[in-house]
């Protein structure tokens, strides 16, 4: 193709006028369980999941390091404050990545617009990073080099007051959920939408039935006609009378006439708690977000809160902030500062830390070994250097390999 537009897949579940005669049975309207974009957020689990992970992201502090003759904090580095501290003059560090985290996971892909110098002595230098919304971005690959090199992607975006840019890919920093092909996230929101839906479904339906007193709906008997005036009017009245918490549990009075028969419908009957359990552990395990972290501890063992930490760590954000992590050293810095041995990376020992007990018990462990000092120590509790502190510590006792059993 000559110029290919890359598109989200969205998956489109089947609508029957059997499943809106289900939801009007159920009170539930169509409008009450949309759940395309943020409208997700408005069921717990979803918007849980994605708060979790948003929340996470933005506690852990990215910063340049240099890897040349030992690893280094290139605080000296004129994108260091951008990234740590303040990426724009709109937002903190901690809202930035709260905001690209959330956007990821709601469309698939958040995306940040890199503000370049354009002028003067500095022209080339980064002076700030802006997320996007991820709604209005649309992804081109040029295969053929048709705008200028060959297979280049291009992003065109379209401002609020309808304004098109057209953004080079190193403009942009493109971040991404699950990927088939490398170019574009796949939107979880959409490929869960059966289960949120359920979810969302379930949570009126819970949510109408106490607004009814937990009350089931039932069949009222009259021997003879009424007109569809009488019919509607001895409704409401009777609604009225019968439904809300405030006639929960009370004596409703039916005319001579009247016969009242309920519907059974127990949430038992239908395994209605078991199958939304089911439903939220699915959502939850979609995002990578373990049991314990939704307050779910029916199944849930862990010996320590670290323990629990270190598995969250391992199987969910690992990728993550590697994929931030490869995204934002390509695109932020020079070929030669990667060759120099500069990086960008986040510091994940913010939820590694263990309890003070497991800390010190490491932390003499590798003082003890020589290869931490005491003072680098005591910059990972944030205290102050002492003197002396900066010299490597090793136990008397030990001998090198070579000479072991030379003293006999």
């Amino acid at each position: 193709m000559l110029f290919r537009k890359i598109k989200n897949t969205e998956i489109t579940p089947p609508w029957s006028p059997e499943f809106d005669t289900l939801m009007s049975l159920l009170g539930i309207t169509p409008d009450s369980i949309n759940v395309s974009g943020k409208n997700a957020l408005k069921e717990i689990v979803v918007y849980t999941c994605i708060k979790i992970l948003a929340d996470t992201i933005s506690k852990l502090p990215c910063k340049i390091y240099q890897d040349s003759e030992g690893i280094r904090k290139a605080t000296d580095h004129y994108l260091y404050p951008y990234l740590k501290l303040r990426p724009n003059p709109y937002m903190s560090a901690s809202d930035f990545w709260k905001t690209l985290e959330t956007q990821r996971n709601i469309y698939g892909n958040s995306y940040v617009w890199i503000d370049f110098v354009q002028l003067g002595r500095n022209a080339g230098k980064i002076q700030g990073l802006y997320p996007l919304d991820s709604t209005k971005m649309r992804i081109y690959v040029d295969d053929v080099g048709l705008l200028s090199t060959k297979n280049n992607v291009w992003y065109v975006y379209t401002d609020n007051l309808g304004n098109e840019y057209k953004l080079k890919a190193s403009e942009i920093l493109h971040f991404k959920g699950l990927t088939s092909d490398g170019l574009v996230g796949i939107s979880p929101i959409e490929t869960l939408k059966l289960h949120i839906e359920n979810a969302s479904a379930a949570e009126q339906f819970l949510n109408n039935s106490f607004k009814n007193g937990m009350q089931t709906a039932g069949i009222v008997n009259y021997v003879g006609d009424l007109s569809p005036q009488a019919e509607e009017n001895f409704r409401k009245n009777f609604e009225r009378m019968a439904n809300g918490l405030q006639n929960a549990n009370r004596i409703s009075l039916l005319p001579i006439g009247y016969t009242y028969q309920p519907i059974a419908n127990k949430l038992t009957d239908a395994q209605f708690l078991e199958n939304t359990m089911l439903t939220e552990r699915q959502i939850a395990a979609a995002f990578g977000i373990k049991l314990h972290q939704i307050n779910d501890l029916e199944k849930t063992s862990y010996a320590s809160t670290s323990e629990a930490n270190r598995e969250f760590y391992v199987d969910t954000l690992m990728a993550i902030l590697t994929m931030y992590e490869q995204e934002l050293t390509y695109k932020l810095l020079l070929p030669r500062e990667i060759a120099q041995g500069y990086y960008i990376k986040f510091n994940a020992d913010v939820i590694l830390r263990g309890d003070p007990k497991s800390r010190y018990e490491a932390y003499a462990v590798a003082i003890q070994n020589g290869f931490k000092t005491p003072n680098e120590v005591r910059a990972l509790e944030e205290d102050p250097p002492l003197e002396g502190g900066d010299q490597l510590l090793l136990n008397g006792n030990m001998i090198p390999a070579t000479k072991a059993g030379q003293q006999y």
